[in-house]
């Protein structure tokens, strides 16, 4: 379709999304999107159109404003080089919370897909861009794969080519957000579910590591979090929500932060590394009457597994 009207966007959806539209053409028989919202989303702050990929700004009225980006990325290897590239210089320009979502038709892990035919290449540039963008990806609830090579085919090749990231805002802005697939029916690819609001919030306990005071970034994360909540009038109040937001962005951090685990049991050893020189060395003094006693400052930190 080389361009969707606002009856055809009428006739598809309802009411609830008149004029309230923003489509790139489509090339041949791909590469269109369509971003329809319901008006309780807010009003549109600004809006732009790139060769792959359409972005919105959200306004609530009672909360934050946030970039939402769909792409549809091209087949073509050098087009995708590109493709990073467009998605790097409109990041630049969508500044604040930020989503991003689509069929990038760009893997950056070998279980994105059911066989070994990889561009690892490409799967490195993809992982690059990522990683570049402090992103998170949103994990898919209810299947692995979401596109595949024939629905005849005894042995299809599945592949992984659709995707959510977010930024670190984003997510703290939408904590209980929900991605699921759907069936397909007349597609190659399974539709997207996505829901803001739609995961019951957890009840898990948080827990403090004793190592992460030694990892580079930790101190800041404690600053940004905490400096984030304006005083309120009651300090109590005040107190709890900055607690809130500094156990957000730990536990956020700790999940990204690359090596952690291997951190970790690096001080496990060098702990008990020190552990055994102090036991040795109460040993060998004569005051000792025995080397089973250990002192209180010698123990092991907790460390998860």
């Amino acid at each position: 379709m080389t361009s969707i009207s606002r009856q055809v966007v009428l006739s598809m959806l309802d009411s609830d999304f008149d004029n309230n539209f923003v489509s790139l053409p489509s090339v041949g028989a791909s590469e269109g999107i369509l971003i329809a919202w319901r008006s309780r989303l807010g009003t549109i702050g600004a809006s732009r159109l790139d060769s792959h990929c359409v972005s919105i700004q959200f306004c609530p009225v009672n909360g934050n404003t946030w970039w939402l980006t769909c792409v549809y990325g091209p087949q073509d290897n050098q087009e995708k080089i590109q493709f990073l590239q467009e998605l790097r210089e409109v990041r630049a320009q969508c500044v604040g919370p930020w989503m991003v979502a689509g069929d990038f038709n760009l893997i950056y892990k070998d279980e994105d897909k059911n066989n070994s035919n990889l561009n690892r290449a490409m799967m490195g540039r993809f992982r690059r861009w990522i990683n570049d963008m402090a992103l998170t990806e949103i994990p898919l609830h209810g299947r692995k794969f979401t596109w595949s090579s024939s629905s005849s085919s005894a042995s299809p090749t599945l592949v992984r080519l659709d995707r959510v990231f977010c930024s670190l805002e984003w997510e703290e802005l939408f904590p209980d957000c929900l991605l699921q697939s759907s069936s397909s029916y007349n597609s190659d690819h399974c539709p997207l579910i996505f829901g803001l609001m739609d995961n019951p919030p957890s009840r898990g306990r948080f827990h403090f590591e004793d190592f992460w005071p030694c990892l580079d970034g930790f101190l800041d994360i404690v600053e940004s979090a905490w400096g984030s909540v304006p005083p309120c009038s009651c300090p109590v109040e005040t107190l709890s929500f900055k607690l809130k937001a500094t156990t957000r962005k730990l536990q956020s951090w700790s999940q990204k932060e690359e090596g952690i685990l291997d951190l970790s049991l690096l001080w496990q050893r060098k702990s008990f590394t020190n552990l055994k020189l102090h036991r040795t060395t109460e040993c060998f003094n004569p005051m000792n009457s025995g080397c089973a006693t250990t002192s209180r400052s010698m123990r092991l930190p907790f460390l998860p597994y």
